[in-house]
């Protein structure tokens, strides 16, 4: 049973003080008579003269006609892709800035003396995993007793036990399940289940019949054949094609992503006790016993595919699975084992599927296997926070969040497609967001987990358990609303709708999303429109399905809905239009909650900055408005460079516009035009009835 309690994340700790009985237009009136100032530069800016790269633009382009090589042409047209990555941008910078820092504190502790206990895990976790001398010596062997259990299998009966042990296994499986909120009741907490099961990016990879996809499919069998080589697996060719039938089956009965985000049609909820006959066929009291949990109400994210995926269990020869289950156990914790057996699974996941030339140097890859929420990422993320960050930037950034709080209940009131109750409804909703900055109020302890530097597998099997232990503590108990989904060094951000909570962790509050010295324009076209993005998922397509308190449940009028979806339509279909790869297109409806995020994020952020300025006119620098600094600034946050391989990705099983697209969203804003003189015949021009105006 895979677990899974991480919020969901985006891209991407201010207590709210208003009183109870205040109404939401009251304290929005209350939080507009205290908008912040933005404040004046005190020292240098770490980007050039006020916060952004002018040497990256391109002027030879346009801003009409794209405005991302605008903004960062000559950077993309010059930039060299490192070896090690597949994508590269401005997150992909601070996140390799944040890893450093976390290396200079793993490798600090991991030599030295007298270490406390949250620090002695940490070193003893990564010297554990660069052990590599014992690592290679024992080859396969630390999964064995999995492979021999899965060798013993001889019914289809004994499966449900198998793929509910896969939280501690590591292995992929056809029904996943984890514990989660209960979306009617976020006070608790609930199991969700559903399909997966596949080890390619997305069901299109299996069902799309064009010579790119083939191609990678006759490649995935031949990786599958060299994997089940290592195990000693008697005709592996003729095996992994066996394989890549049962996950191409497994594929045909999912949903594709877009059906798979509509909240509406995810919200499936059954009591445990009728599972046997809602879903008949499986053994659920073998799937749930072996990681412990109660369960006693579930659920289903996808009621009919699950059903197909039990009636493909039952009709599908024992030793097929049995060969799957083998191939998913090695590649699933191939990281963890011998180099030759990383290198063979890096060579198709990453070379083939996402064009990255060479692997992570081993150090990178420790830190990433150490900084997960159910690893280590949590006492790292403490002993980061005391180095790194300033507790200057986070009440710079309460004031930016309570000034794009202002700025969207202002936008909210003057919607002239909402009606009054509806408003009502969002202004509640909005003076219910709980922001979380920086680092949690409480951390997470790790009281009773042991680490040795002599086992890695023990080492993550015991993180293993010892989060699926806490929840099974905490699965009868109100949610903890403490609780974050990403530890503090992580550079992103997110939104989490059962909690109607804003959460942006310490790493991303940097340049070049927040400056302190960087022109105001600058920190509200980067970070500002950050927040405004993740407020924005809170009344997106999905995340307004959601009311104040974080249950679901529809707190519009049917006119007030339609005509809201009449224009997310329209921004689907807009981005939908865009094509990175030729006959391979943007999913503007599956991308459309993060479009709209960014389309609405970005108008809440020119919003509040035009409020700070309190009436006077920006200043000129370098020959800038300062509404040119602002787009400036957001286009840059999203100048990013892809392989192939990796958009291709992006496209078929990303929620994610690519950031060229997203560098994009101003073209749905009038003062863009004006700014940019922007007109009629120009590539990106959009007459004024056509630009897509939410929030």
């Amino acid at each position: 049973m895979r677990k899974t309690l991480v919020a969901t994340m985006v891209a991407s700790a201010l207590t709210l003080g208003a009183c109870k009985e205040n109404t939401a237009e009251q304290q929005t009136d209350k939080a507009e008579a205290t908008v912040t100032k933005a404040s004046t530069q005190s020292a240098a800016p770490e980007m050039g003269t006020f916060g952004v790269e002018l040497s990256a633009r391109d002027e030879s382009v346009k801003p009409g006609d794209d405005f991302f090589m605008y903004a960062s042409g000559t950077w993309y047209e010059n930039f060299q892709m490192p070896a090690d990555k597949t994508r590269y941008g401005a997150f992909t910078a601070l996140a390799d800035r944040s890893e450093e820092q976390v290396k200079a504190i793993v490798e600090e502790l991991s030599v030295a003396q007298n270490l406390s206990g949250e620090e002695k895990l940490i070193a003893d976790f990564y010297n554990a995993y660069m052990d590599l001398e014992t690592i290679n010596e024992k080859g396969i062997s630390p999964i064995e007793p999995f492979l021999d259990e899965i060798d013993s299998i001889d019914s289809v009966e004994q499966l449900p036990a198998i793929f509910g042990n896969a939280w501690l296994t590591g292995t992929n499986t056809p029904i996943w399940s984890g514990m989660w909120y209960n979306r009617l009741n976020p006070d608790e907490y609930q199991v969700t289940l559903g399909v997966g099961g596949l080890g390619l990016p997305d069901r299109d990879y299996y069902l799309e019949e064009s010579e790119r996809f083939t191609t990678i499919r006759s490649q995935y069998v031949d990786h599958i054949s060299q994997m089940l080589q290592f195990a000693g697996v008697d005709n592996p060719a003729e095996k992994a094609k066996g394989i890549l039938e049962l996950e191409t089956r497994i594929a045909q009965a999912q949903w594709p992503r877009e059906k798979r985000r509509d909240r509406d049609l995810t919200l499936n909820q059954i009591a445990r006790a009728d599972m046997s006959e809602g879903y008949p066929g499986f053994d659920w009291d073998q799937y749930f016993e072996p990681g412990g949990l109660k369960v006693l109400q579930l659920n289903v994210s996808q009621p009919e595919p699950v059903r197909e995926v039990i009636a493909i269990i039952n009709d599908t020869p024992v030793e097929t699975w049995k060969d799957y289950l083998t191939y998913h156990s090695i590649s699933g914790n191939a990281s963890l084992l011998s180099e030759d057996i990383y290198l063979a699974n890096f060579d198709f996941y990453g070379r083939t599927l996402s064009g990255q030339q060479e692997p992570r140097a081993r150090w990178k890859r420790a830190i990433s296997q150490m900084s997960g929420v159910e690893s280590l990422g949590f006492a790292i993320g403490k002993v980061y926070v005391d180095r790194y960050f300033p507790e200057t930037s986070k009440k710079q950034m309460a004031e930016l969040v309570e000034n794009l709080r202002t700025a969207l209940g202002e936008r909210i009131r003057n919607l002239d497609w909402m009606g009054e109750d509806t408003k009502k409804n969002a202004l509640e909703k909005l003076q219910a967001f709980r922001p979380k900055i920086g680092y949690p109020d409480q951390w997470q302890s790790f009281d009773g987990l042991e680490i040795s530097a002599q086992s890695l597998m023990s080492n993550v099997h015991n993180l293993r358990k010892f989060f699926q232990e806490q929840d099974v503590e905490r699965e009868l108990k109100p949610t903890d609303r403490e609780r974050w989904g990403m530890p503090p060094q992580q550079v992103n951000a997110y939104y989490n709708s059962s909690f109607n909570e804003i959460v942006f962790p310490a790493a991303i509050l940097q340049a070049p999303f927040f400056d302190p010295n960087a022109d105001p324009a600058v920190n509200y076209g980067a970070i500002g429109a950050v927040i405004g993005h993740e407020m924005g998922h809170g009344f997106d397509d999905q995340g307004s399905k959601s009311d104040a308190k974080g249950i679901q449940s529809n707190w519009w009028t049917d006119a007030d809905r339609a005509a809201f979806e009449a224009k997310t339509d329209k921004l689907a279909e807009q981005y939908s239009q865009y094509e990175p790869i030729k006959d391979n297109f943007v999913n503007g409806r599956n991308s459309l909650g993060e479009n709209i995020g960014d389309v609405g994020g970005l108008a809440m952020a020119y919003h509040a900055y035009q409020l700070s300025l309190e009436g006077e006119e920006a200043p000129v620098i370098d020959g800038l408005t300062g509404d040119q600094r602002f787009f400036l600034a957001w286009a840059q946050v999203w100048r990013e460079k892809r392989t192939e391989q990796s958009m291709l990705n992006q496209l078929r099983a990303g929620t994610h516009s690519p950031g060229r697209y997203r560098a994009l969203a101003p073209r749905n804003h009038d003062a863009w035009y004006d700014a940019f003189d922007v007109q009629p015949g120009d590539e990106l021009y959009l007459p004024p009835e056509e630009r897509v105006r939410i929030w």
